[in-house]
């Protein structure tokens, strides 16, 4: 007799795929290694996350916490509930498979049922942070040509001027005029039908890039390469099933999916939900009191907490891993120091899941963000295309693509084309390699500048100039010199407490100076706050324009000082 699969559950041909090349990675948990190269990317026409992965899961783990928060909590089958009756209430609205939607939600469980329900009804989401602007608002609806929108009373306001008709769904209930409160879905069943199959190569999410170099662009990923693809990004992050997970990230981009949700939601583990601003004491009493045993934060968290008397807070952490920028030597190990716990460093972009890290069991490199994951074919290439042990870092594409990687930019064929259409997928970042195939972060390739014909890594000046007990934060940007092209100048945040000045600016220019060579030594230091895009990351290309336009104009910046301002001591 001939076996038919269901479209999609836990036996169809999608589910059954992707649960053989997770045991695969699950098997090999504490072997790197072996799990790389024991590793297939799972083969399949349909497939659908919500349906045949988180659906059965729910099933499975009932009542156990998938999302937490101060004073509650939401079972898995609860979140699987609930999601079915936000899927009823779009298709009653008029939502259709393939329908755009787009999602300005805060961290709070309304998202997952949301985003959970987009996904059964094949409607792709395009994720956005509640920071953006009603300009950023506009443009992301129509380029992003959205049919629906569902965001909070708070953020209303933000779609009151759209280029497009859509459907609004506000989260709260609403006297706004034209707008449908989600909390009528609560008369909807709580089962769920598909009206149709899912093709693994439907579109899923759409991100818009963070922006730090130019204008976002929008990137598509399939109904595989993320939630598939993310099969690389669990085995970076280490997650167990029963974990209490903590990602501290704001919803909108692509590193809220990696570890807010389809690594967890995918492992068993329960997330802590939190939307308090920021604060390093706060922080980490609630690392105690919610007995966190995992947390992905980005580097600038990492650099804030370290401020602060960590061995004070007996935490119960079993992982920890750092994302969205390198993270500098100086913060992991004061970290090791203080819960004898080690950041693990890992790389990815938008366009892709996890490619290189550093996953437990994995013996880690101060400085390294560790070596390709499963199913990534690294290969660093240098300016005329050749294999080197630095250069830029690019994915081999061959025969098998990885499933990590998206279909493309949306509507940008020829930028698809441009990264897409070779032997290789260039992410435009440098790394060096070591003798043991660690790879390095050395900078975005349009960060990397020249001085004296000397190539200078801002990054590499960052990671020295943060191991200064008055560095929070820095960022390192050529400045026009007459003589030597340029010079490295950094932009300064000092820790709390201490006040910018004339003697901070000559003890960090003289650190900079004893401890660099010649040809990489600090020269320019200005003290100001590091202009970031909305996801954290910093906008150098913002600071070099500063710096250009200063020395044009043949003025400093406020609170910048040169080193010939405090010549070196002479001996004698």
């Amino acid at each position: 007799m001939t076996r038919t699969d269901p479209p999609h559950g836990a036996d169809s041909e999608g589910a059954r795929a992707f649960q053989a090349a997770r045991q695969v990675l699950l098997d090999h948990a504490g072997d790197p290694q072996a799990a790389y190269t024991a590793f297939r990317w799972p083969s399949f026409n349909t497939f659908n996350w919500a349906l045949d992965v988180f659906a059965p899961l729910a099933t499975r783990l009932g009542q156990a916490p998938a999302l937490f928060w101060d004073g509650g909590e939401l079972s898995y089958a609860a979140l699987d509930a609930r999601a079915n009756q936000v899927a009823n209430g779009l298709r009653t609205l008029g939502v259709q498979r393939g329908d755009r939607v787009l999602v300005m939600l805060g961290n709070t469980p309304d998202l997952w049922a949301v985003l959970i329900a987009c996904f059964k009804l094949g409607s792709p989401v395009l994720p956005a942070a509640t920071l953006l602007g009603s300009a950023d608002v506009q443009d992301r609806v129509g380029r992003g040509q959205v049919k629906v929108v569902v965001t909070d009373e708070g953020n209303q306001v933000k779609f009151t001027d759209l280029p497009v008709h859509v459907v609004k769904v506000c989260a709260e209930d609403t006297a706004q005029p034209g707008w449908h409160s989600l909390n009528t879905t609560l008369q909807e069943p709580t089962t769920f039908t598909p009206d149709g199959v899912t093709q693994a190569d439907d579109p899923a999410l759409l991100y818009f890039t963070s922006g730090t170099t130019n204008r976002p662009k929008l990137v598509v990923h399939t109904h595989a390469s993320y939630p598939a693809g993310h099969l690389s990004t669990g085995y970076y992050i280490g997650l167990k099933e029963g974990d209490r997970h903590w990602n501290i990230s704001s919803p909108g981009w692509a590193k809220h999916a990696w570890s807010s949700f389809f690594v967890p939601l995918t492992s068993g583990a329960a997330l802590y939900l939190d939307n308090s601003r920021f604060d390093a004491q706060a922080t980490l009493n609630k690392l105690v009191q919610q007995r966190i045993t995992t947390i992905c934060a980005p580097p600038t968290v990492w650099r804030m907490l370290i401020q602060q008397d960590l061995g004070a807070y007996p935490v119960q952490l079993r992982e920890a891993v750092g994302a969205g920028e390198p993270l500098n030597p100086e913060v992991i190990e004061r970290v090791e120091q203080a819960w004898g716990v080690t950041i693990r460093d890992g790389y990815g972009q938008t366009e892709t899941t996890a490619q290189v890290g550093n996953p437990p069991g994995a013996p880690v490199k101060p400085g390294s963000m560790g070596r390709p994951l499963p199913g990534f074919d690294v290969v660093l290439l240098d300016g005329q295309g050749q294999e080197a042990d630095e250069g830029e870092l690019n994915l081999r594409l061959g025969d098998v693509r990885p499933m990590g990687l998206m279909a493309g930019y949306d509507a940008d064929p020829e930028r698809t084309a441009a990264v897409l259409g070779g032997d290789t997928y260039p992410t435009g970042d440098i790394a060096r390699r070591d003798e043991d195939g660690y790879l390095f972060y050395v900078g975005r390739a349009d960060d990397v500048f020249k001085s004296a014909d000397y190539r200078v890594s801002p990054f590499e000046l960052e990671s020295f100039l943060v191991t200064h007990p008055l560095v929070a934060e820095a960022a390192v940007v050529p400045s026009p010199h007459p003589e030597r092209l340029c010079v490295p100048k950094a932009y300064v945040v000092l820790t709390s407490g201490v006040t910018p000045s004339a003697e901070v600016a000559r003890e960090l220019l003289g650190f900079a100076r004893d401890g660099l060579s010649p040809h990489l030594r600090i020269r320019r230091l200005q003290f100001a706050e590091l202009p970031k895009t909305i996801s954290g990351k910093i906008r150098r290309v913002e600071l070099c324009e500063n710096t250009r336009q200063d020395m044009e104009r043949g003025v400093r910046g406020e609170l910048e000082f040169w080193e010939e301002d405090f010549p070196a001591p002479t001996s004698g």
